[in-house]
């Protein structure tokens, strides 16, 4: 039987590779299900929500309005160019019923009061999905005019450019994080092979999370958009690295004391599971906490992203041990761990762990005090929102256009905010909508298509009127959404029974809802993952300690990120959905690590007492430790190279802080923090009391059977 050994993990082998394919293909479609519209994921109690419903009434067919815009170069359009732009238009119109895009005829050509510029509405079919990117681009290739510059922008052209943003998902922002993740692992094992097998394990992982997840949104269960989409590829990526080194790590050291590579796979694998599955355990857990989140994208994002965890801790513990006993030694080469031969001590961690010794309290109060210097200035982070157009970052026709609009016409015209009020009230209502700062016009909707007319009698519909309300800055900008708040609190004050909606009321919900799913969401997760915390280490103090530590490296990080997004990056501010997300991560992943250290230092202190046993736990874990830290940070900072500012924001957020917890918390906060506390850390388990009192037949049946050499948990 013995020789027979190599079977079970081949079987393994053949049943990831063989699956890959199908599991490929199927996972393939996952973009084709995302959905980027921002009211389909607020919910049905927000108010634009309730408008957009009834806005059916009124208009059965819905559109997304492109704005087709022509600036003059210099001076007033003549009429021959006049003349062009109505063959445009027509050429346009063409291109959008070739597509099956077109919602309704355009609206005749509208010029400026200064003649510099001239704009038509397309009505576009607002459920494009992909092919609206398409679709915007073959419209501005049509539309250009001779001494004109020319624009396709609006809601549809911003829109357009927002969700190409994220076309570099299965290509780009992949080969960045897979590339980046090789370079480190070739630095860490300066070997040609493990990093691919180790990237292998990451690729197979992300393939069957993707192929999982296609199936449930396909079934409906989960929404799915182009930000979940790409942040879970990163999550999966860099999970399962990391526990793919930490697993590797442990089969290294074993071969040097065992003969057997069999033998050291399955004390490798018993000392790894508990530690990778508690740490996989409270990332999925933290991001569930996303489902009581009012939005849906957030709620796409948390059984996503747990799906992928779940399947980079299987791959882990399934794929990556076949391969590796199955190479046995030769994994390693060239720098093979020759039996027998102890591997060379990292003197680096062996005197920080020395330093924390002889100075636990100067350590701690030093480096506690360093991260609450950071984390004073957290509340100035600027969560109050962007724009569409600040969103993308680099060139957009669509951005572009959006500045030459302002300069010509009313800003918002083109995406109106929809009033809808009882048919009683609507002259008063219509009054003090347009009485409102920032409205520069309010008409009836008359259903006659084209520009809004004034003096037309309003459409009723079961007793309810619709206004539009043109704003005289950018439907999609800040000031917007302020306009539309104060429109609401106007209304209400007047006890109109009024209800405001349309694309800018929806922004305004989606950063409300966000705002709220932050206060709910938040202790949420620090409540589950002490939970979990408490089952593992069997004690409820070291579970505080470490939740508190978390919590200040966050904190921190959002202040370090709070300074530099405002004083050196220059961003025009930040969303509290990113906020929360960052939150979530940094939290889930950053405990991972603590986690780790904590296992070995519980292990370390049955044999040696709390405070010798922290110090050897970060001594031996330090190495390891420090390469996954540096490769989750290094493939979260690939989301950096997508054009979106808030993917460059949570990359930021997560890979400073992933880093800042790395070097600081737990190689320096949590260890003197334990070593301050001594046994009290594990109070109430028995380790709380004098290890002369501890019952040490809980060590010897730990270690029976595994030789008496020290043992690494990590």
């Amino acid at each position: 039987m013995s020789r027979l050994r190599w079977l079970l993990p081949a079987l393994v082998l053949l049943v990831w590779l063989g699956g890959a394919g199908p599991l490929s293909v199927l996972g393939g479609q996952l973009t084709s299900l995302q959905e980027n519209d921002t009211a389909a994921f607020l919910p049905d109690s927000a108010e634009s929500t309730r408008v957009a419903e009834l806005q059916r009434e009124f208009a059965p067919t819905q559109a997304i309005p492109a704005i087709l815009l022509w600036e003059s170069a210099g001076g007033p359009l003549d009429p021959a160019a006049l003349a062009t732009v109505a063959e445009r238009v027509e050429a346009a119109t063409g291109v959008a019923e070739d597509a099956d895009a077109l919602a309704g005829q355009p609206s005749p050509p509208i010029p400026s009061e200064d003649g510099e510029a001239v704009q038509v509405v397309l009505p576009l079919t607002p459920d494009l999905g992909d092919e609206l990117v398409t679709v915007v681009g073959d419209l501005r290739e049509v539309i250009a005019v001779d001494g004109t510059d020319s624009f396709v922008t609006g809601p549809g052209g911003i829109f357009a450019d927002f969700a190409n943003g994220f076309a570099g998902i299965d290509g780009l922002l992949l080969a960045a994080a897979f590339g980046v993740v090789l370079l480190i692992l070739l630095v860490v094992y300066r070997s040609p092979l493990l990093p691919f097998l180790v990237i292998g394990t990451a690729g197979l992982a992300l393939t069957a999370a993707n192929a999982v997840a296609y199936l449930l949104a396909d079934a409906g269960a989960i929404t799915v958009n182009g930000q979940s989409q790409g942040i879970a590829a990163i999550l999966v990526v860099g999970a399962a690295t990391d526990y793919g080194l930490l697993l590797v790590a442990r089969f290294r050291e074993e071969l040097r004391h065992e003969r057997s590579k069999y033998t050291a796979m399955r004390t490798a694998l018993r000392r790894s599971w508990e530690p990778i599955v508690a740490s996989g355990a409270t990332v999925v857990l933290g991001v569930l906490c996303l489902l009581f989140s009012d939005l849906a994208s957030n709620r796409g994002l948390g059984p996503i992203s747990a799906v992928s965890v779940t399947l980079a801790v299987v791959a882990a513990l399934t794929f990556l041990p076949a391969a590796l006993v199955l190479l046995g030694r030769a994994a390693f080469w060239p720098f093979r761990p020759q039996f027998g031969v102890d591997a060379p001590e990292g003197r680096g961690w062996q005197r920080v762990a020395a330093l924390v010794g002889r100075r636990p309290r100067r350590v701690l109060a030093i480096s506690t005090l360093a991260l609450v210097a950071a984390a004073v200035f957290a509340p100035t982070y600027d969560a109050s929102g962007i724009t569409f157009s600040d969103a993308i970052r680099g060139e957009s026709n669509g951005v572009d256009g959006q500045e030459a609009l302002a300069r010509h016409f009313d800003a918002g015209s083109g995406s109106p905010t929809v009033i809808v009020t009882p048919e009683v009230s609507w002259p008063q209502v219509a009054e003090a909508a347009a009485a409102t700062d920032g409205v520069a016009a309010v008409v009836p909707f008359t259903g006659a298509g084209g520009p809004p007319q004034t003096g037309a009698p309003p459409v009723v519909v079961d007793g309810l009127v619709r206004l539009d309300a043109t704003l005289a800055v950018a439907a999609d900008s800040v000031e917007a959404i302020d306009v539309v708040q104060e429109l609401r609190t106007t209304l209400d004050a007047a006890d109109t029974a009024a209800l405001v909606g349309g694309d800018t009321a929806s922004n305004l919900d989606a950063r409300e809802t966000a705002a709220r799913d932050l206060r709910v969401i938040v202790p949420s997760v620090l409540a589950v993952i002490t939970v979990v915390l408490a089952l593992l280490l069997r004690a409820l103090v070291a579970p505080l300690l470490l939740m508190a530590t978390v919590v200040l490296s966050v904190a921190a990080t959002v202040g370090v990120a709070a300074l530099l997004f405002d004083s050196v990056f220059g961003f025009p501010g930040s969303d509290p959905g990113i906020l929360l997300i960052g939150f979530v991560f940094l939290v889930a992943l950053g405990i991972d690590y603590n986690i780790f250290l904590m296992t070995r230092a519980r292990e370390e202190s049955l044999r040696h007492g709390t405070r010798d046993g922290v110090l050897r736990a970060l001594a031996v874990t330090g190495g390891v430790i420090t390469s996954a830290g540096m490769v989750l940070a290094a493939t979260f900072g690939a989301l950096s190279v997508l054009p979106l500012l808030f993917l460059t924001q949570l990359a930021f957020l997560v890979g400073f802080g992933v880093l800042l917890d790395t070097f600081v918390v737990r190689s320096l906060v949590v260890p003197s923090a334990v070593h301050v506390l001594g046994d009290r850390t594990w109070w109430p388990s028995r380790l709380a009391r004098a290890p002369s009192r501890v019952d040490h037949r809980e060590v010897a049946a730990g270690h029976a059977g595994e030789g008496s050499h020290p043992t690494m948990v990590t």
